[in-house]
């Protein structure tokens, strides 16, 4: 079998796909567009860059040509876009079988309420495609608004083979962290989660805040910690490479993704934090609601709500018999859900299907 992914090649999830179907003996190409393209990645999946030579959505236009001409020459048997209101846009004006597009987020939830031409281009991307595809049954309910076909549900998944319980405990006199691993911007409640934890702080002096990953807003967070008084037990690590992420959540004894908007339509960092036996408490935006099984896996608090955050997070420091027994049910509930092989072989299953003529 041969693919061509038409998909951002710096993304972790991109990457993750492509590596998976050259494990299994898969012919794939990842077409991106130049300013989505990853040297490192790169590297590693044979990738194609696609020219902008016009601005805004005119792009798509203008890269058509180039994508016609490496599905001339590579030959694929399935072509498959992610993120429809770009790459899913292209790959429709490239017009050719069988055609999957896939969901991410703000493509469905954000984009197309911006005006009549994002809806035209949406509509028209789903309209083409063979498969549709989301990572979540929220957003797949979402993108029933633009189109009437049956939406398959492939999550993101986790490796558990990275993210596990080994080593992980909340043991009384163990130091106790909250913490997150996001990119530092206002759509990920960064600010929620640092005046949540001042007012925990109060309540249990014993506890540190650790922020794993960078972003624009980062001096930001960092100034509200020193107006918090909580600087000196607030880590800002930065970016961190891929592998490292779990052992920086198992240094966690809560984790925290209080979200404030609906294209958080998945909720991967919550999922490997329950991967790793750690309780979640996350907003109830997009699909975080759905991956977080409230009062089993985690807690679910309202979205831009410090006091109820606080309060969450203080539940679970206060019960730490309540809080492992969460972690042992989130691991449980990964594993029959968001295990990452699993949920890959389905994505699989259904191209074997469609080029036997069944989906």
């Amino acid at each position: 079998m041969k693919v061509i992914l038409l998909a951002p090649s710096k993304s972790i999830h991109t990457h993750k796909w492509a590596k998976f179907y050259q494990d299994k003996g898969i012919q794939v190409k990842v077409a991106t567009f130049s300013d989505h393209f990853s040297k490192e990645n790169a590297s590693q999946v044979d990738t194609f860059t696609l020219p902008k030579h016009l601005p805004a959505k005119m792009s798509y236009f203008s890269s058509v040509f180039a994508l016609k001409k490496l599905i001339k020459d590579f030959q694929p048997d399935i072509v498959h876009a992610h993120y429809v209101s770009s790459y899913g846009v292209l790959g429709a004006l490239a017009n050719f079988h069988p055609y999957y597009v896939s969901v991410w987020g703000r493509d469905v939830f954000q984009f197309p309420q911006q005006g009549q031409v994002n809806k035209k281009l949406v509509q028209f991307a789903l309209k083409k495609a063979d498969v549709v595809c989301s990572t979540s049954k929220v957003m797949a309910e979402e993108t029933n608004l633009y189109t009437d076909k049956k939406i398959h549900v492939t999550p993101f998944g986790v490796n558990v083979e990275y993210f596990n319980p080994e080593k992980n405990s909340i043991t009384p006199g163990k130091k106790k962290v909250i913490g997150t691993v996001k990119a530092l911007e206002d759509k990920y409640g960064i600010g929620d989660l640092v005046q949540a934890f001042a007012k925990v702080h109060k309540k249990h002096p014993d506890t540190e805040l650790l922020i794993v990953g960078d972003g624009r807003q980062r001096k930001e967070y960092e100034d509200l910690t020193i107006s918090l008084g909580i600087a000196n037990v607030t880590t800002f690590t930065g970016k961190v490479p891929n592998e490292e992420v779990p052992a920086y959540i198992k240094k966690m004894t809560v984790f925290a993704v209080p979200s404030t908007e609906n294209s958080e339509s998945f909720g991967v960092a919550a999922v490997e934090a329950m991967a790793c036996a750690v309780p979640v408490v996350v907003s109830n935006v997009g699909g975080l609601p759905e991956v977080v099984v409230d009062g089993v896996t985690g807690i679910v608090v309202p979205k831009e709500n410090p006091e109820k955050l606080a309060e969450a997070f203080n539940q679970l420091i206060d019960d730490p018999h309540r809080a492992a027994e969460m972690g042992r049910k989130g691991v449980a509930h990964v594993m029959e859900n968001y295990n990452w092989v699993d949920n890959a072989n389905y994505m699989l299953s259904l191209y074997k299907k469609t080029l036997e003529g069944g989906v």
